[in-house]
Protein backbone atom coordinates (compact mmCIF):
# COMPACT_ATOMS: atom_id res chain seq x y z
CA UNK A 1 0.00 0.00 0.00
CA UNK A 2 2.78 2.36 0.92
CA UNK A 3 4.61 1.50 -2.29
CA UNK A 4 1.45 2.24 -4.31
CA UNK A 5 1.09 5.64 -2.60
CA UNK A 6 4.73 6.44 -3.21
CA UNK A 7 4.39 5.45 -6.85
CA UNK A 8 1.34 7.64 -7.27
CA UNK A 9 3.13 10.64 -5.73
CA UNK A 10 6.12 10.10 -7.99
CA UNK A 11 3.83 9.87 -11.02
CA UNK A 12 1.99 13.04 -9.98
CA UNK A 13 5.26 14.87 -9.48
CA UNK A 14 6.53 13.76 -12.90
CA UNK A 15 3.29 14.98 -14.51
CA UNK A 16 3.65 18.39 -12.83
CA UNK A 17 7.29 18.61 -13.89
CA UNK A 18 6.36 17.64 -17.45
CA UNK A 19 3.60 20.27 -17.53
CA UNK A 20 5.96 22.99 -16.31
CA UNK A 21 8.62 21.91 -18.79
CA UNK A 22 6.58 21.82 -21.97
CA UNK A 23 3.32 23.67 -21.27
CA UNK A 24 4.53 26.73 -19.42
CA UNK A 25 3.47 29.00 -22.28
CA UNK A 26 -0.07 27.59 -22.15
CA UNK A 27 -0.15 28.13 -18.40
CA UNK A 28 1.01 31.70 -18.88
CA UNK A 29 -1.72 32.53 -21.37
CA UNK A 30 -4.34 30.86 -19.17
CA UNK A 31 -3.35 33.12 -16.26
CA UNK A 32 -3.53 36.20 -18.48
CA UNK A 33 -6.97 35.13 -19.75
CA UNK A 34 -8.29 34.66 -16.21
CA UNK A 35 -7.00 38.07 -15.17
CA UNK A 36 -8.75 39.63 -18.16
CA UNK A 37 -12.05 37.85 -17.45
CA UNK A 38 -12.01 38.79 -13.75
CA UNK A 39 -10.91 42.37 -14.25
CA UNK A 40 -14.39 43.73 -13.35
CA UNK A 41 -15.05 41.66 -10.18
CA UNK A 42 -11.50 42.27 -8.97
CA UNK A 43 -11.81 46.03 -9.73
CA UNK A 44 -8.38 46.05 -11.31
CA UNK A 45 -8.87 49.45 -12.95
CA UNK A 46 -10.00 51.05 -9.67
CA UNK A 47 -7.09 49.50 -7.81
CA UNK A 48 -4.61 50.77 -10.39
CA UNK A 49 -6.09 54.26 -10.13
CA UNK A 50 -5.78 54.13 -6.33
CA UNK A 51 -2.16 53.01 -6.57
CA UNK A 52 -1.47 55.78 -9.08
CA UNK A 53 -2.98 58.42 -6.78
CA UNK A 54 -0.95 57.08 -3.83
CA UNK A 55 2.30 57.14 -5.77
CA UNK A 56 1.59 60.69 -6.98
CA UNK A 57 1.54 61.88 -3.38
CA UNK A 58 5.03 60.56 -2.64
CA UNK A 59 7.79 63.13 -2.08
CA UNK A 60 11.26 63.05 -3.70
CA UNK A 61 12.74 61.93 -0.36
CA UNK A 62 10.93 58.63 -0.75
CA UNK A 63 12.56 58.02 -4.13
CA UNK A 64 15.98 58.92 -2.72
CA UNK A 65 15.50 56.38 0.07
CA UNK A 66 14.12 53.78 -2.34
CA UNK A 67 16.95 54.02 -4.87
CA UNK A 68 19.59 54.30 -2.15
CA UNK A 69 18.31 51.16 -0.42
CA UNK A 70 18.18 49.29 -3.72
CA UNK A 71 21.76 50.33 -4.48
CA UNK A 72 22.91 49.21 -1.03
CA UNK A 73 21.25 45.80 -1.29
CA UNK A 74 22.52 45.15 -4.80
CA UNK A 75 26.00 46.27 -3.70
CA UNK A 76 25.99 43.77 -0.83
CA UNK A 77 24.87 41.03 -3.20
CA UNK A 78 27.67 42.02 -5.61
CA UNK A 79 30.30 41.85 -2.84
CA UNK A 80 29.09 38.43 -1.70
CA UNK A 81 28.93 37.08 -5.27
CA UNK A 82 32.46 38.34 -6.00
CA UNK A 83 33.84 36.80 -2.79
CA UNK A 84 32.13 33.48 -3.52
CA UNK A 85 33.41 33.49 -7.10
CA UNK A 86 37.00 34.22 -6.01
CA UNK A 87 36.91 31.44 -3.40
CA UNK A 88 34.96 28.70 -5.17
CA UNK A 89 35.18 29.68 -8.84
CA UNK A 90 31.43 29.80 -9.46
CA UNK A 91 28.42 32.02 -8.85
CA UNK A 92 26.40 31.32 -5.72
CA UNK A 93 23.09 32.23 -7.39
CA UNK A 94 23.84 30.05 -10.41
CA UNK A 95 24.91 27.15 -8.19
CA UNK A 96 21.72 27.36 -6.12
CA UNK A 97 19.65 27.60 -9.29
CA UNK A 98 21.27 24.53 -10.82
CA UNK A 99 21.29 22.49 -7.60
CA UNK A 100 17.83 23.24 -6.22
CA UNK A 101 15.62 24.99 -8.77
CA UNK A 102 16.58 23.06 -11.89
CA UNK A 103 15.40 19.63 -10.55
CA UNK A 104 12.04 21.19 -9.58
CA UNK A 105 11.61 22.59 -13.10
CA UNK A 106 12.46 19.33 -14.82
CA UNK A 107 16.27 19.47 -14.97
CA UNK A 108 18.20 16.26 -15.52
CA UNK A 109 20.26 14.91 -12.64
CA UNK A 110 23.77 14.08 -13.70
CA UNK A 111 23.86 11.14 -11.33
CA UNK A 112 20.69 9.54 -12.66
CA UNK A 113 20.54 6.06 -14.00
CA UNK A 114 20.40 7.36 -17.56
CA UNK A 115 24.15 7.81 -17.49
CA UNK A 116 24.58 4.03 -17.28
CA UNK A 117 24.06 3.86 -21.05
CA UNK A 118 27.07 6.05 -21.84
CA UNK A 119 29.69 4.79 -24.28
CA UNK A 120 32.92 3.06 -23.31
CA UNK A 121 34.93 6.00 -24.60
CA UNK A 122 33.17 8.39 -22.23
CA UNK A 123 33.76 6.00 -19.35
CA UNK A 124 37.45 5.80 -20.13
CA UNK A 125 37.63 9.59 -20.33
CA UNK A 126 35.91 9.93 -16.95
CA UNK A 127 38.25 7.43 -15.35
CA UNK A 128 41.25 9.26 -16.79
CA UNK A 129 39.90 12.56 -15.47
CA UNK A 130 39.53 11.09 -11.99
CA UNK A 131 43.06 9.66 -12.09
CA UNK A 132 44.48 13.01 -13.21
CA UNK A 133 42.76 14.72 -10.28
CA UNK A 134 44.53 12.40 -7.84
CA UNK A 135 46.90 14.14 -5.43
CA UNK A 136 50.48 12.87 -5.61
CA UNK A 137 53.40 13.10 -3.21
CA UNK A 138 55.81 15.80 -4.39
CA UNK A 139 59.08 13.98 -5.22
CA UNK A 140 61.03 17.22 -4.65
CA UNK A 141 59.35 18.23 -1.39
CA UNK A 142 61.39 20.28 1.04
CA UNK A 143 62.32 19.52 4.65
CA UNK A 144 59.87 20.82 7.23
CA UNK A 145 62.32 21.76 9.94
CA UNK A 146 65.22 22.95 7.80
CA UNK A 147 63.24 24.76 5.07
CA UNK A 148 59.50 25.17 5.65
CA UNK A 149 59.85 26.18 9.31
CA UNK A 150 62.68 28.60 8.53
CA UNK A 151 60.40 30.32 6.03
CA UNK A 152 57.76 30.64 8.74
CA UNK A 153 60.29 32.10 11.20
CA UNK A 154 61.42 34.72 8.69
CA UNK A 155 58.10 35.74 7.10
CA UNK A 156 55.52 34.75 9.70
CA UNK A 157 53.54 32.89 7.00
CA UNK A 158 52.60 29.24 6.93
CA UNK A 159 53.77 27.72 3.62
CA UNK A 160 51.84 24.47 4.15
CA UNK A 161 48.08 24.10 4.44
CA UNK A 162 46.33 21.83 6.91
CA UNK A 163 45.05 19.69 4.06
CA UNK A 164 48.57 19.20 2.72
CA UNK A 165 49.99 18.25 6.14
CA UNK A 166 47.07 15.90 6.75
CA UNK A 167 47.87 14.09 3.50
CA UNK A 168 51.50 13.79 4.62
CA UNK A 169 50.36 12.28 7.93
CA UNK A 170 48.34 9.69 6.01
CA UNK A 171 51.37 8.89 3.83
CA UNK A 172 53.56 8.40 6.89
CA UNK A 173 51.05 6.03 8.46
CA UNK A 174 50.86 4.07 5.19
CA UNK A 175 54.61 3.81 4.57
CA UNK A 176 56.06 3.66 8.10
CA UNK A 177 53.57 1.51 10.06
CA UNK A 178 52.21 -2.04 9.90
CA UNK A 179 49.89 -4.30 11.87
CA UNK A 180 52.65 -5.81 14.02
CA UNK A 181 53.93 -2.49 15.42
CA UNK A 182 52.10 -3.06 18.72
CA UNK A 183 54.43 -6.00 19.40
CA UNK A 184 57.45 -3.66 19.57
CA UNK A 185 57.27 -0.81 22.13
CA UNK A 186 59.28 1.71 20.07
CA UNK A 187 57.24 1.11 16.91
CA UNK A 188 54.00 1.30 18.92
CA UNK A 189 55.00 4.76 20.17
CA UNK A 190 55.85 5.89 16.63
CA UNK A 191 52.55 4.54 15.35
CA UNK A 192 50.81 6.99 17.69
CA UNK A 193 53.32 9.74 16.90
CA UNK A 194 52.47 9.78 13.18
CA UNK A 195 48.83 10.45 14.13
CA UNK A 196 49.63 13.42 16.35
CA UNK A 197 48.68 16.86 15.03
CA UNK A 198 50.94 18.81 17.36
CA UNK A 199 54.55 18.92 16.04
CA UNK A 200 56.05 19.11 19.53
CA UNK A 201 54.10 16.03 20.59
CA UNK A 202 55.45 14.13 17.58
CA UNK A 203 59.03 15.17 18.36
CA UNK A 204 58.66 14.21 22.03
CA UNK A 205 57.28 10.81 21.05
CA UNK A 206 60.24 10.24 18.70
CA UNK A 207 62.71 10.96 21.53
CA UNK A 208 60.76 8.61 23.78
CA UNK A 209 60.99 5.85 21.17
CA UNK A 210 64.75 6.33 20.82
CA UNK A 211 65.17 5.87 24.57
CA UNK A 212 63.72 2.38 24.18
CA UNK A 213 65.43 1.26 20.99
CA UNK A 214 67.25 2.45 17.87
CA UNK A 215 64.12 3.20 15.82
CA UNK A 216 64.58 4.20 12.17
CA UNK A 217 61.21 5.94 11.88
CA UNK A 218 61.98 8.03 14.98
CA UNK A 219 65.16 9.30 13.34
CA UNK A 220 63.15 10.07 10.18
CA UNK A 221 60.68 12.20 12.13
CA UNK A 222 63.46 14.12 13.90
CA UNK A 223 65.34 14.67 10.63
CA UNK A 224 62.22 15.97 8.92
CA UNK A 225 60.81 18.20 11.67
CA UNK A 226 63.38 18.94 14.39
CA UNK A 227 66.57 19.48 12.38
CA UNK A 228 67.00 23.17 11.55
CA UNK A 229 69.66 22.73 8.86
CA UNK A 230 70.22 20.29 6.02
CA UNK A 231 73.48 19.12 7.63
CA UNK A 232 71.66 18.18 10.84
CA UNK A 233 68.98 16.38 8.83
CA UNK A 234 71.62 14.43 6.91
CA UNK A 235 73.28 13.34 10.17
CA UNK A 236 69.98 12.05 11.54
CA UNK A 237 69.16 10.27 8.26
CA UNK A 238 72.51 8.46 8.39
CA UNK A 239 71.60 7.18 11.87
CA UNK A 240 68.20 6.18 10.49
CA UNK A 241 69.93 4.32 7.62
CA UNK A 242 72.00 2.30 10.06
CA UNK A 243 68.94 1.25 12.06
CA UNK A 244 66.68 0.79 9.03
CA UNK A 245 69.17 -1.35 7.12
CA UNK A 246 69.39 -3.81 10.02
CA UNK A 247 65.60 -4.10 10.28
CA UNK A 248 65.36 -4.60 6.52
CA UNK A 249 67.89 -7.47 6.48
CA UNK A 250 66.18 -9.26 9.39
CA UNK A 251 62.69 -8.94 7.87
CA UNK A 252 63.98 -10.00 4.45
CA UNK A 253 64.92 -13.41 5.87
CA UNK A 254 61.50 -13.88 7.49
CA UNK A 255 59.20 -12.42 4.83
CA UNK A 256 58.02 -15.86 3.60
CA UNK A 257 57.01 -17.12 7.06
CA UNK A 258 53.58 -15.51 7.02
CA UNK A 259 51.49 -12.50 6.04
CA UNK A 260 52.54 -10.53 9.13
CA UNK A 261 56.23 -10.94 8.31
CA UNK A 262 55.52 -9.98 4.71
CA UNK A 263 53.76 -6.79 5.81
CA UNK A 264 56.65 -5.96 8.14
CA UNK A 265 59.16 -6.49 5.32
CA UNK A 266 57.12 -4.21 3.04
CA UNK A 267 57.16 -1.52 5.74
CA UNK A 268 60.93 -1.89 6.25
CA UNK A 269 61.46 -1.64 2.49
CA UNK A 270 59.51 1.61 2.33
CA UNK A 271 61.49 3.01 5.25
CA UNK A 272 64.83 2.10 3.68
CA UNK A 273 63.94 3.55 0.27
CA UNK A 274 62.66 6.77 1.89
CA UNK A 275 65.85 7.18 3.93
CA UNK A 276 68.17 6.66 0.96
CA UNK A 277 66.16 9.03 -1.22
CA UNK A 278 66.24 11.78 1.41
CA UNK A 279 69.98 11.25 1.90
CA UNK A 280 70.46 11.76 -1.83
CA UNK A 281 68.38 14.95 -1.62
CA UNK A 282 70.51 16.17 1.30
CA UNK A 283 73.63 15.62 -0.79
CA UNK A 284 72.03 17.55 -3.66
CA UNK A 285 71.12 20.45 -1.34
CA UNK A 286 74.66 20.57 0.08
CA UNK A 287 76.24 20.79 -3.36
CA UNK A 288 77.45 17.18 -3.68
CA UNK A 289 75.49 16.63 -6.88
CA UNK A 290 77.57 13.77 -8.33
CA UNK A 291 77.26 11.86 -5.09
CA UNK A 292 73.50 12.46 -5.15
CA UNK A 293 73.26 11.15 -8.73
CA UNK A 294 75.16 7.98 -7.80
CA UNK A 295 72.91 7.37 -4.79
CA UNK A 296 69.79 7.80 -6.89
CA UNK A 297 71.02 5.47 -9.64
CA UNK A 298 71.93 2.80 -7.08
CA UNK A 299 68.55 3.15 -5.42
CA UNK A 300 66.69 2.78 -8.73
CA UNK A 301 68.71 -0.34 -9.56
CA UNK A 302 68.16 -1.89 -6.12
CA UNK A 303 64.41 -1.22 -6.03
CA UNK A 304 63.22 -0.92 -9.65
CA UNK A 305 59.57 -1.65 -8.83
CA UNK A 306 59.08 1.19 -6.33
CA UNK A 307 58.03 3.82 -8.86
CA UNK A 308 55.62 5.49 -6.41
CA UNK A 309 58.47 7.62 -5.06
CA UNK A 310 59.24 8.99 -8.57
CA UNK A 311 62.97 8.94 -7.92
CA UNK A 312 63.64 9.47 -11.62
CA UNK A 313 62.38 13.06 -11.28
CA UNK A 314 64.99 13.73 -8.59
CA UNK A 315 67.58 12.18 -10.91
CA UNK A 316 66.53 14.38 -13.84
CA UNK A 317 66.91 17.55 -11.77
CA UNK A 318 70.37 16.53 -10.51
CA UNK A 319 71.56 15.59 -14.03
CA UNK A 320 70.38 18.97 -15.36
CA UNK A 321 72.41 20.65 -12.63
CA UNK A 322 75.47 18.75 -13.89
CA UNK A 323 74.50 19.69 -17.49
CA UNK A 324 74.70 16.00 -18.38
CA UNK A 325 72.15 16.35 -21.16
CA UNK A 326 72.97 12.98 -22.76
CA UNK A 327 72.19 11.22 -19.49
CA UNK A 328 69.00 13.26 -19.17
CA UNK A 329 67.93 12.10 -22.63
CA UNK A 330 68.61 8.49 -21.63
CA UNK A 331 66.39 8.79 -18.56
CA UNK A 332 63.64 10.43 -20.63
CA UNK A 333 63.81 7.64 -23.20
CA UNK A 334 62.98 5.20 -20.41
CA UNK A 335 60.24 7.13 -18.58
CA UNK A 336 58.69 9.33 -21.28
CA UNK A 337 56.60 6.44 -22.57
CA UNK A 338 52.97 6.47 -23.64
CA UNK A 339 52.09 3.73 -21.14
CA UNK A 340 53.53 5.61 -18.14
CA UNK A 341 51.91 8.56 -16.36
CA UNK A 342 53.29 11.92 -17.45
CA UNK A 343 54.42 14.80 -15.28
CA UNK A 344 55.47 18.40 -15.82
CA UNK A 345 59.07 17.39 -15.12
CA UNK A 346 59.10 14.85 -17.97
CA UNK A 347 57.25 17.00 -20.51
CA UNK A 348 59.11 20.25 -19.87
CA UNK A 349 62.51 18.56 -19.61
CA UNK A 350 61.91 16.98 -23.02
CA UNK A 351 60.96 20.41 -24.36
CA UNK A 352 64.09 21.96 -22.83
CA UNK A 353 66.36 19.43 -24.52
CA UNK A 354 64.82 20.06 -27.94
CA UNK A 355 64.82 23.82 -27.39
CA UNK A 356 68.51 23.68 -26.43
CA UNK A 357 69.40 22.52 -29.96
CA UNK A 358 67.96 25.64 -31.66
CA UNK A 359 67.33 28.30 -28.99
CA UNK A 360 70.75 30.02 -29.22
CA UNK A 361 70.15 30.95 -32.89
CA UNK A 362 66.37 31.33 -32.84
CA UNK A 363 64.91 34.67 -33.91
CA UNK A 364 61.17 35.28 -34.34
CA UNK A 365 61.79 37.78 -37.17
CA UNK A 366 63.97 35.36 -39.12
CA UNK A 367 61.56 32.49 -38.50
CA UNK A 368 58.64 34.57 -39.84
CA UNK A 369 60.59 35.32 -43.04
CA UNK A 370 62.02 31.90 -43.88
CA UNK A 371 59.73 29.64 -41.85
CA UNK A 372 60.69 27.13 -39.17
CA UNK A 373 63.33 24.49 -39.78
CA UNK A 374 62.77 20.85 -38.84
CA UNK A 375 64.64 21.17 -35.55
CA UNK A 376 62.79 24.37 -34.66
CA UNK A 377 59.47 22.73 -35.52
CA UNK A 378 60.31 19.80 -33.23
CA UNK A 379 61.20 22.20 -30.42
CA UNK A 380 57.97 24.16 -30.86
CA UNK A 381 55.90 20.97 -30.91
CA UNK A 382 57.63 19.79 -27.72
CA UNK A 383 56.81 23.11 -26.04
CA UNK A 384 53.18 22.88 -27.19
CA UNK A 385 53.02 19.35 -25.80
CA UNK A 386 54.37 20.47 -22.44
CA UNK A 387 52.07 23.49 -22.27
CA UNK A 388 49.05 21.35 -23.08
CA UNK A 389 49.92 19.01 -20.23
CA UNK A 390 50.39 21.82 -17.70
CA UNK A 391 49.55 25.34 -18.95
CA UNK A 392 50.51 27.00 -15.64
CA UNK A 393 54.27 26.41 -15.86
CA UNK A 394 55.27 29.07 -18.48
CA UNK A 395 54.10 31.98 -16.33
CA UNK A 396 56.47 30.89 -13.56
CA UNK A 397 59.38 30.14 -15.90
CA UNK A 398 58.92 33.53 -17.61
CA UNK A 399 58.58 35.15 -14.15
CA UNK A 400 55.14 36.52 -14.96
CA UNK A 401 53.99 35.15 -11.58
CA UNK A 402 55.91 35.04 -8.31
CA UNK A 403 57.03 31.68 -6.95
CA UNK A 404 56.33 30.31 -3.48
CA UNK A 405 57.66 27.28 -1.65
CA UNK A 406 56.27 24.11 -3.27
CA UNK A 407 53.76 22.06 -1.25
CA UNK A 408 54.38 18.52 -0.02
CA UNK A 409 51.71 17.21 -2.41
CA UNK A 410 50.91 18.22 -5.95
CA UNK A 411 48.10 17.81 -8.43
CA UNK A 412 49.28 16.78 -11.88
CA UNK A 413 48.45 19.37 -14.54
CA UNK A 414 47.61 21.83 -11.76
CA UNK A 415 49.12 25.01 -10.35
CA UNK A 416 50.74 23.10 -7.47
CA UNK A 417 52.73 20.93 -9.89
CA UNK A 418 53.74 24.03 -11.88
CA UNK A 419 55.12 25.67 -8.72
CA UNK A 420 57.01 22.52 -7.71
CA UNK A 421 58.57 22.21 -11.18
CA UNK A 422 59.49 25.86 -11.68
CA UNK A 423 60.93 26.16 -8.14
CA UNK A 424 63.73 23.71 -8.99
CA UNK A 425 63.99 23.94 -12.80
CA UNK A 426 63.88 27.69 -13.46
CA UNK A 427 67.67 27.86 -13.08
CA UNK A 428 68.12 25.09 -15.67
CA UNK A 429 66.02 27.00 -18.23
CA UNK A 430 67.99 30.17 -17.58
CA UNK A 431 71.24 28.30 -18.09
CA UNK A 432 70.30 27.30 -21.66
CA UNK A 433 70.81 30.37 -23.85
CA UNK A 434 67.64 31.48 -25.64
CA UNK A 435 65.41 28.75 -24.16
CA UNK A 436 63.17 31.19 -22.29
CA UNK A 437 62.99 33.42 -25.36
CA UNK A 438 61.79 30.49 -27.48
CA UNK A 439 59.27 29.58 -24.78
CA UNK A 440 58.05 33.18 -24.62
CA UNK A 441 57.49 33.33 -28.39
CA UNK A 442 55.70 30.00 -28.80
CA UNK A 443 53.88 28.85 -25.65
CA UNK A 444 50.64 30.76 -26.25
CA UNK A 445 50.23 29.13 -29.66
CA UNK A 446 49.20 25.94 -27.84
CA UNK A 447 45.79 27.38 -27.00
CA UNK A 448 44.87 27.81 -30.66
CA UNK A 449 45.05 24.03 -31.11
CA UNK A 450 42.78 23.35 -28.13
CA UNK A 451 40.04 26.01 -28.19
CA UNK A 452 37.89 23.94 -25.81
CA UNK A 453 40.39 22.28 -23.44
CA UNK A 454 37.74 21.01 -21.02
CA UNK A 455 35.98 19.10 -23.79
CA UNK A 456 38.73 17.83 -26.07
CA UNK A 457 42.52 17.73 -25.92
CA UNK A 458 45.12 17.46 -28.66
CA UNK A 459 47.81 15.11 -27.34
CA UNK A 460 46.38 14.42 -23.89
CA UNK A 461 42.99 13.90 -22.35
CA UNK A 462 40.81 16.99 -21.83
CA UNK A 463 42.01 19.26 -19.07
CA UNK A 464 40.40 18.18 -15.76
CA UNK A 465 37.98 20.63 -14.20
CA UNK A 466 38.90 19.66 -10.63
CA UNK A 467 42.38 21.24 -10.55
CA UNK A 468 41.32 24.66 -9.25
CA UNK A 469 39.46 23.27 -6.23
CA UNK A 470 42.26 20.86 -5.29
CA UNK A 471 44.98 23.50 -5.74
CA UNK A 472 43.12 25.90 -3.46
CA UNK A 473 43.32 23.21 -0.76
CA UNK A 474 46.99 22.45 -1.37
CA UNK A 475 48.36 26.00 -1.73
CA UNK A 476 48.44 28.69 1.00
CA UNK A 477 45.83 31.42 1.05
CA UNK A 478 48.31 34.22 0.30
CA UNK A 479 49.05 32.69 -3.12
CA UNK A 480 46.79 33.57 -6.05
CA UNK A 481 45.93 30.25 -7.65
CA UNK A 482 46.40 30.10 -11.41
CA UNK A 483 43.16 29.08 -13.16
CA UNK A 484 42.95 27.46 -16.59
CA UNK A 485 40.99 28.00 -18.72
CA UNK A 486 40.38 31.53 -17.52
CA UNK A 487 36.82 31.80 -16.29
CA UNK A 488 34.62 34.66 -17.37
CA UNK A 489 32.67 36.56 -14.77
CA UNK A 490 29.27 34.97 -14.14
CA UNK A 491 26.17 36.72 -15.44
CA UNK A 492 24.83 37.51 -11.98
CA UNK A 493 27.99 39.39 -10.99
CA UNK A 494 27.69 41.59 -14.06
CA UNK A 495 23.94 41.97 -13.48
CA UNK A 496 24.30 42.99 -9.83
CA UNK A 497 27.15 45.37 -10.74
CA UNK A 498 24.94 47.09 -13.35
CA UNK A 499 21.98 47.17 -11.00
CA UNK A 500 24.05 48.66 -8.19
CA UNK A 501 25.51 51.32 -10.49
CA UNK A 502 22.14 52.20 -12.03
CA UNK A 503 20.32 52.54 -8.71
CA UNK A 504 23.19 54.53 -7.21
CA UNK A 505 23.03 56.92 -10.17
CA UNK A 506 19.26 57.30 -9.71
CA UNK A 507 19.72 58.00 -6.00
CA UNK A 508 22.34 60.67 -6.75
CA UNK A 509 20.18 62.37 -9.43
CA UNK A 510 17.12 62.27 -7.18
CA UNK A 511 19.09 63.85 -4.34
CA UNK A 512 20.56 66.59 -6.53
CA UNK A 513 17.43 67.31 -8.63
CA UNK A 514 14.46 66.22 -6.50
CA UNK A 515 11.75 68.23 -8.30
CA UNK A 516 12.74 67.21 -11.80
CA UNK A 517 13.24 63.53 -10.94
CA UNK A 518 9.98 63.51 -8.98
CA UNK A 519 8.05 64.86 -11.94
CA UNK A 520 9.56 62.30 -14.31
CA UNK A 521 8.94 59.47 -11.83
CA UNK A 522 5.29 60.47 -11.44
CA UNK A 523 4.89 60.78 -15.18
CA UNK A 524 6.35 57.31 -15.75
CA UNK A 525 4.11 55.86 -13.04
CA UNK A 526 1.08 57.50 -14.61
CA UNK A 527 2.00 56.11 -18.03
CA UNK A 528 2.47 52.52 -16.86
CA UNK A 529 -0.12 52.28 -14.09
CA UNK A 530 -3.05 54.56 -14.96
CA UNK A 531 -5.48 53.38 -17.62
CA UNK A 532 -6.91 56.86 -17.95
CA UNK A 533 -3.59 58.46 -18.91
CA UNK A 534 -2.44 56.02 -21.58
CA UNK A 535 -3.13 58.48 -24.38
CA UNK A 536 -0.80 61.12 -23.09
CA UNK A 537 1.84 62.40 -25.42
CA UNK A 538 5.28 63.86 -24.81
CA UNK A 539 3.95 67.41 -24.90
CA UNK A 540 1.75 66.88 -21.85
CA UNK A 541 4.71 65.51 -19.89
CA UNK A 542 6.81 68.60 -20.59
CA UNK A 543 3.84 70.82 -19.63
CA UNK A 544 3.69 69.13 -16.25
CA UNK A 545 7.43 69.61 -15.80
CA UNK A 546 6.98 73.33 -16.59
CA UNK A 547 4.08 73.70 -14.15
CA UNK A 548 5.83 71.90 -11.32
CA UNK A 549 9.00 73.99 -11.69
CA UNK A 550 6.89 77.22 -11.95
CA UNK A 551 8.66 78.41 -15.07
CA UNK A 552 7.15 81.82 -16.12
CA UNK A 553 5.60 81.92 -19.61
CA UNK A 554 7.52 83.57 -22.41
CA UNK A 555 6.42 87.23 -23.09
CA UNK A 556 4.26 87.70 -26.17
CA UNK A 557 5.51 89.82 -29.02
CA UNK A 558 4.13 93.27 -29.88
CA UNK A 559 2.70 91.92 -33.13
CA UNK A 560 0.72 89.40 -31.15
CA UNK A 561 -0.68 92.00 -28.72
CA UNK A 562 -1.94 94.12 -31.55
Amino acid sequence: MAEAGTGFLEQLKSCIVWSWTYLWTVWFFIVLFLVYILRVPLKINDNLSTVSMFLNTLTPKFYVALTGTSSLISGLILIFEWWYFRKYGTSFIEQVSVSHLRPLLGGVDNNSSNNSNSSNGDSDSNRQSVSECKVWRNPLNLFRGAEYNRYTWVTGREPLTYYDMNLSAQDHQTFFTCDTDHLRPADAIMQKAWRERNPQARISAAHEALEINECATAYILLAEEEATTIAEAEKLFKQALKAGDGCYRRSQQLQHHGSQYEAQHRRDTNVLVYIKRRLAMCARRLGRTREAVKMMRDLMKEFPLLSMFNIHENLLEALLELQAYADVQAVLAKYDDISLPKSATICYTAALLKARAVSDKFSPEAASRRGLSTAEMNAVEAIHRAVEFNPHVPKYLLEMKSLILPPEHILKRGDSEAIAYAFFHLAHWKRVEGALNLLHCTWEGTFRMIPYPLEKGHLFYPYPICTETADRELLPSFHEVSVYPKKELPFFILFTAGLCSFTAMLALLTHQFPELMGVFAKAMIDIFCSAELRDWNCGSIFMRVEDELEIPPAPQSQHFQN
